[in-house]
């Protein structure tokens, strides 16, 4: 299937459509405060960085999310431990003190539940590359919440990052994606997404009681939640893997 990629710099009359559009997040991942502060911005601040696909009928099935960063910085050049949250950190103040960008972060790549196993996570994959080419970059890095990774959440993601099959790719499908378009496995991010929340916030966010101390897995959390109960609290401290795309 032919699908119509734009950015919403070319077309911003479709933002309402490409930022509302289904997705299939676990509740609990859209309750990171940085990414609740900084995550809408991108689409207002930075449209040339947010790509969408539609199919024939015209319907968004598919974006992209990007933001440019000076990753050479001074105190920076090294890819954050803090993954995901510190690069969209870095980003806005960036963007905010007028620094000239050297590097793309991947953000996001969302495809509408119903057109999921079609191969559109790898064709925005390659319009962001795309695209981050003509803007003038060199190089894309993508801090990678591994889709797989779900099923066993008390695996090392060091361990399930290095995980290959017998044709050397990765084990993991959206890491195999990756490698595929020419990414490359860098390191691990181990504190990519912090998610803390009252007992009775996790409850609603996820269903489960929350009502045991200790670590507590959730469906799709990459690792387990730490659960306090005499505290009142629970966290979620997700490890990502950073891949770095030469361009």
């Amino acid at each position: 299937m032919d699908w119509k990629v734009s950015t919403l710099a070319e077309r911003p009359g479709m933002v309402e459509r490409v930022v509302g559009m289904a997705d299939s997040w676990p509740e609990f991942v859209t309750r990171d405060p940085v990414g609740w502060a900084h995550f809408p911005r991108i689409a207002t601040e930075l449209p040339q960085y947010v790509l969408f696909a539609e199919d024939e009928r015209g319907e968004v099935v598919a974006n992209a999310c990007s933001v440019p960063f000076a990753l050479a910085a001074e105190g920076r050049g090294e890819l954050p431990d803090r993954g995901w949250d510190e690069v969209l950190l870095w980003a806005f103040t960036d963007l905010r003190r007028g620094v000239r960008p050297d590097t793309v972060s991947a953000i996001s790549v969302s495809v509408a539940p119903h057109a999921q196993g079609l191969g559109l996570s790898a064709v925005m994959l390659a319009a962001m590359r795309d695209n981050a080419r003509a803007l003038g970059f060199r190089e894309v890095v993508a801090p990678v919440r591994p889709s797989a990774k779900h099923l066993e959440p008390r695996t090392p993601m060091a361990e399930y990052a290095r995980r290959v099959r017998p044709d050397g790719l990765p084990h993991d499908p959206w890491l195999r994606v990756h490698v595929r378009a020419g990414g490359t496995v860098h390191a691990v991010a181990p504190a990519s997404m912090t998610v803390s929340g009252s007992l009775e916030q996790w409850r609603d966010w996820t269903g489960l009681p929350f009502d045991t101390a200790g670590d507590i897995e959730v469906p799709g959390a990459l690792v387990p939640v730490r659960c306090e109960p005499e505290r009142g609290y629970a966290v979620y401290v997700e490890p990502n893997v950073w891949l770095r795309h030469a361009l």
